[in-house]
């Protein structure tokens, strides 16, 4: 009497466990759950990601370099102020375009990040926001 009793639980767990098995697997197959994804019949597209200027930028590929810039000559560096557009973007204080360019936009971002932290606001990259921004 025990062994048939422990056969049809172990036969009820084991169904509990494929059934749970075919539910995720129903789950993680499905293509994509957004309805405004680009998809066609077979699935969703694949598209290439968009090529910007600031992706053939020469940067330096030691990092360490960057420690010893000075501000000003950051500022007109193309790769490291689309650095910082990422990073304020991240942090949310900056929205327009990542094009590399040191606009009005980009020193109202930081003047808000500025604020933000309790540093001395001016709009332009110091050091202090650096390292808020944890860049080199």
């Amino acid at each position: 009497m025990k062994r048939v009793g422990i056969f049809f639980i172990a036969l009820f767990l084991g169904c509990q466990g494929v059934r749970a098995f075919i539910l995720d697997e129903e789950i993680f197959s499905s293509p994509s759950t957004d309805s405004l994804a680009p998809c066609d019949g077979h699935g969703l597209l694949h598209q290439m990601p968009t090529v910007r200027a600031t992706d053939f930028a020469p940067r330096y590929h030691p990092r360490w370099v960057y420690y010893f810039k000075a501000n000003e000559q950051l500022m007109v560096q193309p790769a490291y102020v689309a650095a910082l557009q990422r990073d304020l973007r991240r942090l949310g204080y900056y929205c327009g375009p990542i094009d590399g360019v040191f606009s009005d936009e980009v020193s109202d971002a930081i003047a808000r990040l500025q604020k933000n932290h309790s540093m001395r606001v001016s709009g332009t990259l110091t050091d202090p926001v650096r390292r808020a921004l944890h860049l080199p």
